[in-house]
């Protein structure tokens, strides 16, 4: 058997290559496709017995400019955030807000009725009430539970 000589740092060298790699191959490559990556607005979801809440934080985004598509089983939101366009004296303009089209599409948990979801935007924030669908609200699922014996678990040969 040979001895190798171990040389930490090169390990160190061969992992920051591939994270360079990594990071060169996700990195966007225009302006445009950059602001469409930066801007996901954050949600929130919460269930209780017999609807789901989603808050939605949309600022600077006008109610026209949503879309809002429910299915069963998820939600999809997509919008725009529109550039108000400012020349200033020297004719250079420096933004932090990031501006574009978004999409998101949110699994749900359970079932709901579309019929009845109720959505409200206020204060940048998107509130969508969906209740669940009659038959999620009713459901009981039986569990069975085995008894473990004391031969499972063990790894063969072993007592």
């Amino acid at each position: 058997m040979a001895l190798i000589r171990w040389e930490p740092f090169r390990e160190f060298e061969t992992l920051q290559r591939q994270m360079n790699r990594l990071f060169d191959e996700i990195r966007p490559t225009s302006r445009q496709s950059e602001a469409a990556i930066a801007f996901i607005p954050p949600a929130e979801m919460e269930e209780n017995p017999d609807s789901i809440q989603l808050r939605m934080e949309l600022p600077g985004i006008n109610p026209e400019d949503l879309n809002v598509q429910v299915s069963p089983d998820a939600v999809s939101i997509s919008g725009e955030r529109r550039t108000e366009v400012k020349a200033e004296d020297r004719g250079v303009i420096r933004t932090e807000f990031s501006y574009g089209r978004f999409q998101r599409l949110i699994p749900l948990p359970t079932r709901v009725d579309i019929d009845k979801v109720q959505a409200e935007y206020k204060n940048g924030i998107l509130r969508l009430t969906l209740p669940k669908a009659e038959e999620e609200k009713n459901k009981v699922v039986k569990v069975n539970v085995g008894e473990i014996s004391g031969s499972q678990g063990q790894q063969p040969g072993r007592s």
